[in-house]
């Protein structure tokens, strides 16, 4: 599992002109599940980003998680991060799970996340996404589940 983490102001994700999910301060998950996925990735991934210190305390340290300042996460599905572009001009993306696994793998793990008391936004898994977003410091962290 593959996750670009941004920490944001504020982020919103919209289908066809239409917002479908909307967060304030936070993070924005590009979420990507690969083929060789399992629970394990799922448990883990969801727990380490939720507890991940990369919000500021009163002494300017990053030493608060998303928990702590009590932000919400819009999660993004993005199959294209398991794009691998070391051949040719044309990504592959072998890597990627395929739809049908992607999309209940996705769900689970945002409700993962909801279960830790979390408000948790979604795009629309499959859909054509326009993803606006306020980076906050800027802070972009990838996290690898496989990479532990």
């Amino acid at each position: 599992m593959k996750v670009v983490l941004q920490r944001v102001k504020e982020a919103k994700v919209a289908v066809d002109g239409q917002i479908v999910g909307e967060i304030g301060k936070g993070l924005l998950l590009l979420v990507g599940v690969g083929q060789e996925d399992n629970e394990q990735d799922l448990n883990w991934m969801a727990d380490k980003l939720a507890g991940l210190r990369i919000f500021e305390d009163e002494s300017g340290k990053m030493n608060l998680s998303v928990e702590d300042v009590g932000g919400a996460i819009l999660s993004v599905s993005q199959f294209t991060l398991f794009g691998d572009c070391r051949k040719g001009k044309r990504p592959n993306f072998m890597g990627a799970a395929r739809p049908e696994l992607a999309e209940s793998f996705y769900e689970a793990f945002n409700e993962r996340l909801r279960s830790k008391g979390l408000q948790v936004e979604t795009g629309k898994f499959g859909a054509m996404m326009d993803v606006s977003l306020v980076n906050d410091g800027p802070v972009t962290l990838i996290v690898d589940s496989k990479n532990d």
